[in-house]
């Protein structure tokens, strides 16, 4: 049945899955769920991969096609990211629990595409073809997902998009005598 794939090496795959499937749903319970259904299909269909192929970039694709499936049978859940295995803010900074606030809002302000690529890119450190190949699109769509997505993120982080922020007003003063 597993005929090119043995257990460790599903085994050695699933901090990057979870890793990839936490930023995908934002949710820890949701994430392990995922990566155990994604698991799952890939043991059912190990004799669809092929060996000597990227077992990374081939298990990425089944998650992305599982997390496509859940989504359009239900509305993704909007529960914010849990913390639960990030340093505690107080002994990193104010500073460092802030930017990574910040960038939450920001990929939560992405499209779902956008964030797709972006984290494959950035965080899974895929190249572009390999991106291509596990969400199904062009190269030429990953490139342009992903410049939108970078730039997204850099105005959100300088301040541009926020809600209630005002983007390059700078406050004007009096002189009172």
């Amino acid at each position: 049945m597993t005929q090119g794939i043995d257990g460790r090496l599903l085994a050695e795959q699933i901090p990057r899955l979870r890793r990839y499937a936490r930023a995908l749903t934002r949710n820890v319970q949701t994430a392990d769920d995922l990566v155990q259904d994604c698991l799952e299909r890939a043991w059912r269909k190990a004799h669809h991969w092929e060996a000597g192929t990227d077992l990374r970039a081939w298990l990425f694709t089944l998650m992305h096609n599982v997390h496509i499936n859940a989504a359009r049978r239900k509305r993704p859940e909007t529960e914010p990211m849990e913390h639960t295995n990030y340093a505690d803010p107080k002994t990193s900074g104010a500073d460092n629990a802030l930017a990574l606030r910040d960038l939450e809002q920001g990929l939560a302000q992405l499209s779902p595409e956008q964030r797709e690529v972006l984290l494959l890119v950035c965080l899974e450190d895929m190249t572009y073809e390999q991106v291509a190949a596990v969400t199904g699109v062009p190269i030429g769509t990953v490139m342009s997902r992903l410049h939108r997505a970078r730039e997204r993120m850099r105005g959100f982080m300088a301040d541009e998009r926020r809600p209630g922020s005002t983007p390059n007003v700078k406050p004007v003063l009096k002189a009172v005598k």
